[in-house]
Parts: C-alpha cells; structure tokens; sequence
C-alpha cells in the first residue's frame, strides 16, 4: 500500500541486511515512524507490545527474529532459546507457532556456518508469500462482494462492516478482510465500508479508517455496538472479519467482539465471511470454543486510552475509576454455525472440517 506516494510493506529488510525495519503502529494514526529491530529481544518486544499486529504480520516478524536470532549466534541452543522467547510473545496468533515451526525445521539440519544466511532467504519468502496469498483471498473476496454489487440497483454502494484491522497493516500488504475491498475499488464497484473502532486497542479507528483513508475508501467509524442496530436497519450488505486462528472445524478465533457482530448478522440474515490464509488454520484444534487460549491482555488497555489532544500533543488519559479493576480478554471464538464461509487463498470454503479439508485435501 501507499503512504503518501510511496509504497510500503508494514516489514523489510534494512539496508545494512541484518536488522529490521517495520511500521511502529503504535503511533498511527497520528505519526508515521519507522523502527528498526536489531536484536531478537527487539522483535519480541515489538510482537508483544502491539508494534506489530494482525496474525500474518506476527508471523512474518516472528521468521525474521529467528534470522536476526541465527545472524547473532547461530548454535541449536540459540535457536532454541529464539523460538521460546518468540513464542512466548502472544499465545493465541497461530500464524506465530507456524512461523517458528518453520524456521526451526528448516534451520535445525542447515550447518551452523549456513543458517543466517538461510533464515533470511526463508523469512523473505515467508513475507513474499503473505502478499500473494493476501492477493489471492482479495480475489475470491471480490466475486462475493460482485454479486452483491450485481443484485443492487444500478451504481448502489455496497456497504460492508469490518472489525478491528485486518488490513494492510495486520499482514506483509494487501491485508485480509480489506484486501477484496481493495480489489473492488480496483473494479470500479462502488463500496462503502463501517469501520468498528475495536476497544479497547481502537484498531478500526486508528488503524482501518487510516488505511481507508489513505486508500480513498468511503468510510464511515461507528461505535462497536452500533453494527446490530445498521443491520436491523438493512444498512449493511456484508461483514468480513479477519482471524487470528481458525480452528480445524471451522470456529474461528478473533478480536473481542467479533462473535457479537456474527450473531447479529445472523439474526439479520446478513452474510458474514472470514477472511484468511492457510497459515492461519490450526489443524490441531477441533473444538475452537474449547481449546484455543485466549489472551488476557492488561487492564490499562481498558482503563486508558492514547489520543491526541487539542494541542496536538499525544497523550494517555483515564477513562475510568483508579479503583475499577478491568477485565481484557482479546479474543472470542465466533462458532463455525455462524459464519457464512472462509475466504482463502484457494476459494471460500464452508465453515466445517469438511469444507476445509476439501480445499487443503493435504491436511
């Protein structure tokens, strides 16, 4: 994507072919800064603090601190260590394990003199495999978000509600969720998108409406708890949501608040798809609801809130009592029942074992 006229990956190799450059996030909407990671320490701080976010994008960070891990010491006990302390980072970003599964296969039988320079190329092709698997799932997205335009009147807008960011921002380019929306004004196809602002982290509002802002989207924020009411209202032709781990049964893990959005669209008869790569499926779980951990994130992301004053400055302030302690899981299970289908890079699959089994046979 472009910021300003130049384009942008939300990750790249430094000049210097060691350390890494990635979009702090943390700052948007409000500055544009660029950090550079150095240390495996580095990585993991900025996968755990939220520099960095969305599944694919922790994934692909993840790959690159093995490389960064391996350029400093490439023994079994540092990679090791490596995939420990980066595992350690976020619990339940499923694309994280893979990352590490990956690296650590790939580098365990590569002669020691050999594996940074291994784990670059491999962290590489991980990133370049993100972007056209993201195009790809932009392109199965489009045909949905087509035939919806093809049954409105002529030159009507195709509205559609999104939750947190599953964009650009949450993978390599392109984004997940975004990326058919992206592809549809490519097309021509007028759409129209409602951004949720996702408390407690504000992710639609500070990081999806900048994206469509950027990007020339219509768009419009609302309050999460305004998406049940545009849908009772038929204000709303399609939710697509993102996933940070999608449970081989079809349940699908995402931001707080995603399953609420599934059962209004449900009782409103509004089609609800997911929109995400392979790597993203856990073919180990069968029971989403039951065995995917979620993350318990601190209460201050509750309790305080970052914005920019009317000054200008950039500020955190208290939205609640001192003394109210506050509770912040950061996901919730959304059952495979209430999902109309899985956007991937192979097609949409129906949310089930065996819809997904029949376009990832190989699993």
């Amino acid at each position: 994507m472009n910021v300003g006229d130049r384009h942008y990956r939300t990750i790249w190799l430094n000049k210097d072919g060691c350390s890494v450059d990635i979009i702090d996030q943390r700052w948007l909407p409000h500055e544009f800064r660029i950090v550079t990671l150095r240390t495996v320490d580095d990585i993991a701080v900025a996968i755990r603090d939220m520099w960095v976010r969305g599944a694919p994008l922790i994934g692909v960070t993840a790959a690159y601190g093995m490389a960064v891990a391996m350029a400093a010491d490439p023994s079994d006990t540092a990679l090791d260590a490596a995939w420990e302390k980066l595992h350690a980072t976020r619990p339940t970003a499923i694309n994280l394990r893979w990352a590490l599964d990956e690296m650590r296969k790939l580098l365990r039988p590569v002669p020691v003199g050999e594996r940074a320079e291994m784990a670059y190329r491999r962290a590489a092709g991980i990133a370049d495999e993100d972007v056209e698997l993201n195009r790809a799932i932009g392109e199965n997205g489009l045909a949905i978000i087509r035939e919806i335009a093809a049954g409105k009147k002529p030159g009507e807008r195709v509205n559609i509600l999104t939750h947190c960011n599953a964009g650009w921002l949450a993978t390599v380019d392109y984004g997940t969720a975004t990326a058919p929306i992206y592809l549809a004004m490519e097309a021509g196809i007028p759409v129209h998108v409602y951004v949720d602002e996702t408390r407690p982290r504000n992710q639609g509002a500070q990081l999806t409406a900048w994206e469509m802002a950027g990007h020339g989207v219509p768009h419009t924020l609302i309050v999460d708890n305004a998406g049940g009411h545009l849908m009772q209202h038929g204000d709303v032709d399609l939710v697509i949501v993102g996933t940070d781990r999608t449970a081989a049964n079809g349940d699908v893990c995402n931001k707080i608040g995603t399953y609420l959005k599934a059962l209004a669209a449900k009782d409103n008869s509004v089609p609800f798809y997911v929109a995400l790569p392979s790597p993203t499926i856990d073919w180990t779980v069968s029971d989403g609801i039951r065995e995917i951990p979620i993350e318990e994130r601190s209460g201050e992301e509750v309790s305080l809130v970052w914005g920019k004053t009317a000054s200008g400055e950039i500020a955190q302030v208290r939205v609640s009592p001192e003394a109210t302690p506050a509770g912040n899981p950061a996901f919730d299970v959304t059952p495979a029942r209430l999902v109309t289908g899985l956007i991937t890079e192979r097609g949409v699959a129906e949310a089930s074992r065996s819809g997904l089994k029949a376009l990832f046979p190989e699993h």
